[in-house]
């Protein structure tokens, strides 16, 4: 029989770090945000979130998706990190000895905390090398220009730099599937570029995420 005390990690049961009522703290009186580890934390309000789009559309018209692409990777490189260590001195044990299970709840939770939406792995191409990632609520599509072509440039270059990382391979990310062109959620898939080469044309030319996974797959 495993007993309590055998579970138990430096007199601690390890559970959700990222859980919110855990996870951010903060003073309403000294007007700041900071977490469990008392690192900063930055709360983005909406107005200036449609602020930022709408002036970066308005300054830099369509070179704002690269602006927001190469933002994301900056972002995405650091957020990679930070998630790493926290986890490493939560867990007292490096990211790649964690379970599949482990990592994926506490991505998830990492990303609902922060406020991001909601996050999920789409493994069902992993032994064809595409990995797909769905984010459903997305604050950043929520306020990005409306159109017909996909709007998550950041998250794009987020995906793209922290999974790159974690693999250890150079790894392309296009987005499939949009809110801010009425799709139920944002849509990304993940595989070396070489492979990923023909699903931009695709996605230009409208087609749906399932239609272009459907080629990707009978291309072999």
């Amino acid at each position: 029989m495993v007993s309590v005390a055998d579970l138990l990690t430096d007199g601690r049961l390890p559970g959700n770090y990222f859980a919110q009522d855990l996870y951010v703290r903060g003073s309403t009186e000294l007007g700041l945000l900071e977490n469990r580890r008392g690192d900063r934390l930055l709360a983005i309000p909406d107005p200036l979130l449609q602020a930022i789009y709408s002036g970066l559309e308005k300054e830099t018209g369509q070179a704002s998706r690269l602006v927001l692409y190469n933002c994301g990777r900056w972002w995405g490189k650091n957020f990679y990190a930070r998630f790493c260590e926290e986890l490493a001195d939560y867990y007292k044990q490096p990211l790649s000895s964690l379970s599949m299970a482990e990592f994926l709840q506490s991505l998830q939770q990492c990303w609902k905390t922060h406020g991001w939406g909601q996050i999920h792995l789409d493994i069902t191409y992993r032994d064809r090398g595409f990995l797909g990632v769905e984010i459903w609520h997305s604050p950043f599509t929520a306020v990005a220009p409306q159109g017909q072509k996909p709007a998550g440039d950041l998250e794009r270059g987020i995906i793209e730099i922290f999974f790159s990382q974690l693999t250890g391979r150079e790894l392309r990310c296009v987005q499939t599937s949009c809110t801010a062109k009425g799709d139920d959620c944002n849509r990304f898939i993940l595989g070396l570029e070489k492979r990923l080469q023909p699903v931009e044309a695709m996605v230009a030319g409208g087609q749906a995420h399932q239609a272009i996974m459907q080629t990707l797959m009978q291309q072999g």
